[in-house]
C-alpha cells in the first residue's frame, strides 16, 4: 500500500488501461476508453479520473462522470463509469484508495454524492463497493431487447385497431405517420423548454452536457425528436456505449425522454421508442437500458407497456458531503 501513488489519468495511459480491462472482461474496449480519455482531457469539469501506479506502472484506473440534474436529483452527482485493478494487484486495497481519492476530488468541486450501478451477481464488485461505503439506492434499471419492428404489450400501442378492435403488433405504426427525425444541436432550446413544463425545473446544464455527449462522445447519433407544425413536441436522448451498467457488449442508454404536455396521450413517446428500437436493431445493438427512481410510477408504467423489464442490476449511492 505504501508504494501506491495516485494521479489523474493521462492520454498515454490508454494501453495499460485497455490491457487491464481486457484481462478482467475478456475483450478489448479500446474505443470506450479512447473516448473517455478524450473527454477527460477536453472537458475535465465533466469527468474525473484516477490512476493507481506501482513502480511508475499503471495498475488501476477509475472514471467518474459528473452529472447535473440527472436521476431526479437537483444537484451535481458523481457517477462511477468504470473502475478496474490489475489482476496481480487485486484485494490489496488499490480500488479503495482510488475511490477515496475520487471522493476528495468531488468534494473539492462541492459535489456531495456518488452513484454507480452493478450486476448483483458480481460478488467481488458488490463487496468492493460495500467496503467503500456505498448503499442501495431507491432506483431501478430497466432493459428491453431491440427489435426492427418492436411489439408492445397488448399489441403495438401505436398501431391502428383492427376489425376486432385489437391493436396489431405489425400494423401501420404511428412512427410511419409521425415526423420522427434525428436530434440536432438546434433542438436544445425546445428540449429544455419541454422539460421545464414537465418537471417545473431548469435543467439547462444537464441537457447541455447531454447534447455535447451525444454529439461528441457517441460514435453514432441515435437521439430523436418528433415535430408537429415545425416545432419539437417530443424527444428521446440516447447514447451508444460500451461499459454502462456493467455491459461489455454494445448497448444503448436511454438518458431521458419527454413529450410536450399539449401532446400527451397522442402516442408521441411510443412513436419515438418504436423508431428508436428499429434504428438500434438495424445497427445490431441488442438492448437498451435506462435508470429511474422507483417511485416514478408514471414513467415506470409507460416503459412497462413498451416492453421494458427490471434487470439484475443494483443501483448504489454514497453521500460524501
Amino acid at each position: 500500500m505504501t508504494n501506491i501513488s495516485l494521479r489523474t489519468l493521462h492520454p498515454d495511459d490508454l494501453e495499460p488501461v485497455v490491457a487491464i480491462d481486457s484481462d478482467i472482461t475478456g475483450r478489448s474496449r479500446r474505443t470506450f476508453f479512447e473516448k473517455r480519455l478524450q473527454v477527460a482531457l477536453e472537458s475535465p469539469d465533466t469527468l474525473v479520473t484516477c490512476a493507481a501506479l506501482s513502480a511508475d506502472k499503471v495498475i488501476g484506473y477509475c472514471f467518474v462522470r459528473i452529472e447535473n440534474g440527472a436521476f431526479g436529483i437537483d444537484e451535481q452527482v458523481g457517477v462511477v463509469d468504470v473502475v478496474g485493478v490489475g489482476t496481480d494487484h487485486q484485494k490489496a486495497g488499490v480500488g479503495v484508495l482510488m475511490m477515496e481519492e475520487i471522493e476528495r476530488r468531488l468534494l473539492a468541486k462541492s459535489i456531495p454524492s456518488i452513484r454507480t450501478s452493478i450486476d448483483w451477481s458480481d460478488t467481488e464488485l458488490v463487496g468492493y463497493f460495500s467496503t467503500a461505503g456505498f448503499k442501495l439506492s431507491p432506483a431501478t434499471i430497466l432493459s428491453r431487447q431491440c427489435e426492427l419492428q418492436p411489439s408492445f404489450s397488448e399489441g403495438d400501442p401505436e398501431s391502428s385497431p383492427g376489425p376486432d378492435g385489437a391493436n396489431s403488433d405489425y400494423g401501420s405504426l404511428l412512427r410511419d405517420t409521425t415526423p420522427v427525425r434525428s436530434m440536432v444541436q438546434g433542438d436544445l432550446s425546445s428540449i429544455i423548454r419541454i422539460d421545464g413544463k414537465l418537471t417545473g425545473r431548469d435543467r439547462t446544464a444537464f441537457f447541455q452536457a447531454k447534447m455535447q455527449e451525444m454529439l461528441n462522445e457517441s460514435g453514432i447519433r441515435v437521439s430523436l425528436v418528433v415535430e408537429q407544425n415545425n416545432a419539437v413536441v417530443g424527444y428521446v436522448m440516447v447514447r451508444l456505449d460500451y461499459g454502462d451498467f456493467g455491459q461489455v457488449e454494445p448497448s444503448a442508454v436511454l438518458d431521458t425522454i419527454g413529450v410536450h404536455p399539449d401532446f400527451s396521450g397522442q402516442g408521441v413517446g411510443r412513436a419515438l421508442l418504436s423508431q428508436l428500437h428499429g434504428n438500434l436493431a438495424a445497427l445490431q445493438v441488442n438492448s437498451m437500458q435506462t435508470q429511474l427512481q422507483w417511485d416514478n410510477s408514471s414513467l415506470l408504467k409507460f416503459l412497462a407497456t413498451c416492453g421494458f423489464l427490471p434487470t439484475q442490476n443494483l443501483v448504489l449511492a454514497k453521500s460524501i458531503a
